[in-house]
């Protein structure tokens, strides 16, 4: 029995924004129903490419109707352009959170007002980009890479959850770890970095203290898990696991595939994240 918003009750049992616009400017299907999750969008524009008017059609759970029908809703009075920065984690937010297990149905939404954008644009693609990795549900390495890198995901369970792949006969859950280490192995960008201005001490501790808050904090809770800032030695930042990340056997890829990359982009690139126990 999943535990659903009082939110997502309501989009699920009154729906808004069913049906499909005729002659619409931007359309998308997404999904498939022999995957269980079928989606169709379509928007309507006015001249200032603001979006008037957003319908639905979906076949899928009521994870999937509520995230559909929240989407429709938010990108009406936005322009095309705002609703092109619209994300999975943002339908789920709308909605006061979505269970773990069903964060499929937003990237669903999110992949379907792509595709709509695209179609208004005239740059959509009739193929699938990348290969495919999950036989069951159609899913490819690229929406893989896609899901993993937008959500920070570490764990074949929780790509299955966002993606479904791996949910079917599992023998797509080493091709999909594969993914996982390679994205978390990669070397950042070569670009040439940024010139900083060097920070002093006190400056250092604040600007990870609010880092930590405001860029990485969010996401770890959303997934029920947490860190404490313990100590600062140096470039070294100490840090205790809490809630379900204090349990994960993926915590340290955590650690240092997101927490470590957020604070060396933001703060300073020779930090170096440690886990300590407190």
């Amino acid at each position: 029995m999943w535990e659903y918003t009082d939110k997502v009750r309501e989009y699920f049992l009154n729906p808004k924004n069913v049906g499909e616009i005729e002659n619409p400017d931007g359309v998308a299907e997404v999904g498939s129903i022999a995957c269980g999750d079928a989606l169709k969008l379509t928007f309507k524009v006015d001249e200032n490419k603001k979006i008037v008017d957003a319908k639905f059609k979906t076949f899928g759970c009521a994870s999937a109707i509520a995230s559909a029908s929240a989407l429709t809703e938010m990108v009406k009075g936005m322009t095309i352009e705002e609703a092109g920065k619209i994300t999975n984690q943002d339908i789920a937010d709308f909605l006061g959170g979505l269970p773990a297990e069903k964060m499929h149905c937003s990237v669903l939404g999110q992949e379907a007002l792509e595709k709509a954008i695209e179609s208004y644009r005239g740059t959509a693609s009739p193929k699938k980009e990348g290969q495919i990795v999950c036989e069951c549900f159609g899913v490819t390495d690229k929406e893989i890479e896609k899901a993993i890198k937008e959500n920070h995901l570490t764990t074949v369970e929780e790509i299955t959850n966002y993606t479904k792949a791996g949910g079917g006969c599992r023998n797509c859950h080493e091709k999909i770890q594969a993914i996982i280490d390679q994205i978390y192995a990669q070397p950042k960008p070569d670009a040439p970095p940024a010139e900083k201005p060097r920070l002093t001490n006190i400056q250092k501790i604040r600007l990870i203290e609010e880092t930590i808050d405001k860029e990485i904090r969010p996401s770890l809770k959303h997934d029920g898990g947490d860190i404490e800032l313990v100590d600062i030695v140096g470039n070294r930042v100490l840090v205790a696991t809490r809630g379900a990340c204090a349990v994960c056997q993926a915590s340290q890829l955590t650690l240092k595939g997101f927490v470590e990359i957020k604070l060396r982009e933001l703060v300073s690139p020779e930090l170096v994240v440690e886990e300590v126990s407190q």
